[in-house]
């Protein structure tokens, strides 16, 4: 089996896989049960000064038959007081010395009161911090949480102020909910930060109520924006990992978060510059025990590729994400259906004849003698819609055509004018 060993800038784990800093990591009895289940580290519920709660808190995003595509919060950092939660981050740390704590932590942008709250934080043995810098409703009224996410100026600033007396690595949470994450984790570095972990939730109303006419969920007859997670979001937060990865601006270690549900994803992630993954809504959603089937799916995937570490993954896609500009216009596919296994829905026509480039055409096969799709290769873009809503794996598959023209990009014709 692989090494599933990472370090995140210094910070060791038996495996890449952490819980979030979430309601499932809101006590030592949690975190503990996580660590029998298998999960490799956990990020402390964000510590700070005790909050009050609302209820209800929590809404989701069902699609069809799939459930909790998407959920949404409203609840703020730990309701619990500092010392409780120190004390059980101790008794954790002892009774599970190998695997992973690290300390979430909150605090108005006050310097001496970030000292205190780490010096505290650290007392009670974490591995390391991570600064949530992230979270976009409650605290951020309150000129916490994503408030200074959003200003890489207050990013800086805040990471020194903590650099100043952390005796463990920091990690730097950022928000999604900005126009350009790179210039927040640049900031980030400047302040002197060991990572950067990405992303937090999206602000986000998960619906209205018809009937009530009310937010989805509402408190009390009033609703407010919450933070957005779960797999819908995956293909916003890989995009961000991604880009600073590739920035050489930012240059640091990354934990990716946002919609990881299966050890895939957590591969992909990997290979887009993360060097390990925190994971929340899956965990919700099913419960501890899916760590089990990450690991395995890890361990399976890495043997078959004969890969030793998991580390040897680490970025190995970066270079390959580029700017459009980059992109050979030169290069053509084309899709080609397996009458074979065609069903005959005729989504693939519908899709193409109403939306996309007309390129399909419904003729009666020679050998079933029914009417089936035939795509028109000279005329088909290769814009893989026809694939995407294809109900059956495999009928329809984009297929390389041959050029005898060279590589050209938007950006080296450009130069040439």
């Amino acid at each position: 089996m692989a090494d599933l060993r990472i370090n995140l800038a210094g910070i060791t784990s038996p495996n890449p896989f952490w819980l979030a800093s979430a309601p499932p990591t809101n006590s030592g009895y949690q975190v503990q049960r996580a660590f029998e289940a298998g999960w490799g580290g956990a990020v402390w519920k964000t510590l700070g000064d005790p909050i009050m709660n609302v209820s209800s808190r929590y809404a989701a995003l069902h699609l069809g038959s799939q459930r909790v595509l998407g959920l949404n919060n409203i609840e703020l950092i730990t309701d619990r007081p500092l010392e409780v939660n120190l004390r059980e981050i101790e008794e954790t740390k002892k009774r599970f010395p190998n695997h992973t704590i690290i300390g979430s932590l909150m605090m108005e942008p006050n310097r001496e009161k970030w000292h205190e709250l780490v010096k505290a934080t650290e007392a009670a043995g974490v591995d390391g911090l991570e600064l949530n810098f992230g979270c976009p409703h409650g605290m951020a009224e309150r000129g916490m949480g994503s408030a200074v996410g959003q200003q890489p100026d207050m990013v800086r600033q805040q990471t020194e102020w903590v650099k100043e007396v952390a005796q463990t690595p920091v990690i730097v949470k950022l928000t999604p909910n900005i126009t350009d994450i790179r210039f927040t984790a640049r900031a980030a570095r400047q302040g002197g930060a060991d990572a950067v972990s990405m992303i937090n939730t999206i602000n986000s109303l998960i619906g209205v109520d018809l009937d009530a006419w009310l937010p989805i969920p509402h408190v009390d007859g009033k609703g407010a924006h919450g933070g957005y997670c779960g797999p819908a979001v995956k293909p916003i937060a890989l995009n961000m990992v991604a880009e600073c990865a590739r920035d050489p601006l930012v240059g640091i270690p990354i934990s990716g978060i946002g919609g990881i549900s299966t050890w895939k994803d957590a591969v992909e992630f990997l290979l887009m510059g993360a060097s390990g993954v925190q994971v929340c809504t899956a965990a919700m959603h099913h419960g501890f025990r899916i760590v089990e089937d990450m690991i395995d799916g890890l361990n399976n995937y890495l043997d078959q590729k004969g890969i030793a570490s998991v580390q040897d993954i680490v970025g190995k896609a970066v270079h390959t994400y580029s700017d459009w500009g980059n992109l050979n216009l030169n290069y053509k596919v084309a899709a080609r259906v397996n009458e074979e296994i065609c069903i005959n829905c005729n989504k693939c026509y519908i899709a193409c004849e109403d939306t996309s480039h007309q390129s399909i055409d419904l003729v009666t096969s020679t050998l079933s003698g029914k009417t089936v799709p035939v795509v028109r290769e000279d005329d088909c873009v290769g814009c893989n819609l026809c694939s995407i809503v294809c109900p059956v794996e495999g009928a329809i598959t984009m297929v390389e055509i041959p050029t005898d023209e060279a590589s050209l990009t938007w950006n080296q014709r450009q130069a040439k004018n």
